[in-house]
């Protein structure tokens, strides 16, 4: 228990790493010629990686064996989640000037925006149900389905990010890769479990 409890302040410590040089570079005005464009990219960024790494963490328990790391899922999941809570304030409060209307139109005028914004709203019941006590009101299956709704969030992440870049995909194509490989193994994986029972069955 209290190295579950370590691991998860490790996890925490670096999280937040990320968000802290942001600040004290934004302090020492070290974040170029745009500062909200550059804080808007980075947190999106890292809001995709969390991602991925959440959707990670049941292919490294099956091909590891290392059944422990799924108690670390859910606080990875969240952090992904504050990471696109703070990608989507930085937009409407500072890119914006909080206003509705701008951002409506902005919404309207570059579907990356709206398809980004689709992505995030994905996550709110996910972390709205992240607790015990919702796992059980929703009962496992339910929460399970539920819960699916990550892997359209990353797929319409790539797609904002892929949108955003226009000319230099690189960084786009390597989660689209990543993503691939990790939807693609629960695609196998899912397909064999569906095959063995039927083999047993013969």
């Amino acid at each position: 228990m209290n190295d579950v409890r370590f691991y998860k302040l490790l996890i925490w410590a670096n999280a937040l790493i990320p968000l802290a040089l942001l600040g004290y570079d934004a302090t020492r005005g070290h974040l170029g010629a745009n500062p909200v464009e550059f804080f808007l990219r980075t947190t999106g960024v890292l809001t995709l990686v969390f991602l991925f790494v959440t959707l990670a963490v049941t292919p490294l328990r099956r091909v590891t064996g290392i059944n422990e790391l799924i108690k670390y899922r859910r606080v990875l999941g969240l952090f992904a989640f504050f990471y696109g809570c703070t990608h989507l304030v930085t937009y409407t409060v500072f890119d914006r000037g909080l206003s509705l209307s701008g951002t409506v139109e902005d919404v309207v005028q570059r579907p990356f925006i709206a398809i980004g914004m689709t992505a995030f709203l994905l996550l709110i019941p996910l972390a709205v149900t992240s607790t015990n006590r919702m796992v059980k009101r929703l009962g496992g299956k339910r929460w399970q389905r539920l819960h699916r709704l990550i892997y359209v969030s990353g797929i319409l992440g790539v797609i904002h990010f892929w949108m955003i870049v226009k000319s230099d995909i690189f960084y786009p194509a390597m989660f689209a890769l990543v993503l691939a490989i990790l939807l693609g193994y629960r695609l196998v994986s899912r397909k064999k479990s569906k095959l063995v029972p039927q083999k047993a069955n013969a």
